[in-house]
């Protein structure tokens, strides 16, 4: 299963999928997971040797739920995932700080940009799965882990919606610099993924790019199970 996700993620609409980046900061794709491949990942979840550490959500006033960090190295499939989707997301980041007027700083590979993380003494692994049960929501927050970060993060929707559960949409929030504040609500069904910024977007002002401040979160799960795969791509202190 694994060997075969870095050949559906090059078979994307790249070119498509950097336009829209570009014009609204975020992008749903495709189911890139079957329902095996969901259901394995989900079936991970209570085998503890394949985490690093977990996190009771209502512990540290994040929400309602919890989520575990991977440790590396990190299960077949999921590295494959991080380390294919990368390139391209690079070349984002790369052309998202030059609009910005910025030097590009991100390298062709996970692996060199994983080597700036470690020099930086950020050596713990960040793909997590998150779990939430009825009631279960994530505060508005930033996957910011260290001084190095990389500006966009995938998730994927492991079980599906208003079979498994209901409710529970993912929220962007833009802060608009002197405006209000603009919020998304995406859906996803399983194997669906979510593409989004990290920290902040460019937006096209009247005399340059300025920056958008983007959070994301969980809404309230009505009823049932979620489960949920995320792709971080820099690794924490």
């Amino acid at each position: 299963m694994a060997s075969q996700i870095g050949t559906t993620i090059a078979k994307l609409n790249w070119n498509s999928i950097h336009q829209t980046l570009d014009d609204q900061g975020f992008i749903k794709l495709p189911p890139l997971l079957d329902s095996k491949q969901c259901q394995a990942i989900i079936d991970m979840y209570d085998i503890d040797s394949y985490y690093r550490s977990r996190i009771d959500m209502a512990r540290y006033r994040f929400g309602e739920g919890e989520y575990k960090y991977f440790q590396a190295p990190l299960p077949p499939l999921i590295q494959e995932l991080r380390k294919n989707f990368y390139p391209e997301l690079a070349k984002a980041a790369n052309r998202w700080l030059e609009l910005l007027g910025k030097e590009a700083i991100y390298p062709d590979t996970l692996a060199e940009f994983l080597k700036q993380c470690h020099e930086k003494e950020q050596v713990r692994s960040t793909p997590l799965i998150l779990k939430y049960e009825t009631g279960g929501y994530n505060c508005l927050h930033q996957d910011l882990y260290g001084e190095v970060y990389f500006p966009f993060q995938v998730l994927f929707a492991l079980n599906q919606r208003n079979q498994d559960y209901t409710g529970g949409e993912s929220i962007l929030v833009e802060q608009r610099p002197r405006a209000q504040s603009r919020g998304h609500v995406i859906t996803l069904d399983q194997g669906e993924a979510l593409i989004f910024p990290t920290n902040h977007r460019p937006i096209e002002g009247k005399l340059r790019f300025y920056r958008n401040t983007v959070r994301h979160g969980v809404s309230s799960l009505r009823s049932g199970i979620r489960y949920g795969l995320g792709i971080i791509f820099h690794d924490a202190k």
